[in-house]
């Protein structure tokens, strides 16, 4: 297995990622298709389960996108299941410690750095030694989410916890932390601020900022700023936004429509 989201890294560029919501095999495909370099299943908001999620993979598998998860909660039973299914990097919510940081890593780990219990199901053969054990923990990207005050006041020590890849940021949530409305497309200066001072504390150590995004405007833009890995909306919110965009037109161009 060989990561295709840290050879761009590595490479210096940035990433684009999708995001499904919607327990859907064929919307998986159809996501699949449309340039992403990954595409992540949201099982934490989104209305996604363990055996949708396995569907969305089967379906992207013909396609060139990275395939990864957002877990529901920092817990090693799910965290191990959807590495098991395959899942090439994990994006866990709500990390405000580095003790959280260390237990996300050690879930998603072989031993020796890890906890990880052996039995990839659909990333290799069930119960076996292949090639997939001996090049997970450097293949696999484990990406906490910073997504609260409290995250921010522990950064560097969350940040200096060996064995994670890179860092995603929820704006919504960490805005609400702040006492602001939770919204994607920040433009707060104190919001912008704590970017800046992410991405800056992430490129001291070589790892990697990512941040969710409503519009592909501000991710071009949050590409710009310094972020490594982009998400645009998530599939419904895609689908509701191109509707929206179809009917206002042909009432707008439309005399007689109801």
């Amino acid at each position: 297995m060989q990561n295709k989201i840290k050879l761009a890294w590595a490479a210096g560029k940035a990433v684009v990622n999708g995001w499904l919501a919607i327990p859907s095999g064929f919307s998986a495909e159809v996501m699949a298709q449309c340039g992403f370099d990954s595409v992540t299943v949201d099982m934490q908001h989104g209305v996604q389960d363990y055996l949708s999620m396995v569907q969305c993979f089967q379906a992207m598998q013909a396609h060139p996108v990275l395939p990864m998860v957002r877990v529901p909660w920092n817990e090693p039973g799910i965290i191990g299941k959807v590495l098991d299914a395959g899942a090439y990097g994990v994006i866990c919510p709500m990390v405000n410690t580095p003790e959280e940081a260390r237990a996300l890593v050690s879930y998603a780990k072989y031993p020796p750095a890890g906890a990880r219990s052996n039995g990839p199901i659909r990333a290799a053969m069930y119960g076996e030694a292949t090639g997939y054990q001996k090049t997970a923990n450097d293949e696999i990207i484990i990406m906490p989410m910073i997504e609260t005050k409290q995250a921010i006041e522990n950064l560097d020590a969350i940040l200096d916890v060996p064995g994670l890849t890179a860092v995603y940021i929820g704006p919504s949530d960490l805005g609400f932390s702040y006492g602001l409305i939770p919204i994607l497309d920040r433009e707060e200066p104190e919001m912008l601020a704590i970017y800046d001072k992410i991405i800056a504390a992430c490129a001291k150590r070589g790892l990697y900022a990512g941040i969710h995004c409503g519009t592909a405007a501000y991710a071009a833009r949050a590409i710009k700023m310094g972020f490594k890995l982009v998400t645009i909306a998530n599939d419904s919110g895609l689908m509701q936004m191109a509707a929206k965009t179809a009917v206002k037109h042909v009432r707008e161009h439309s005399d007689n429509v109801a």
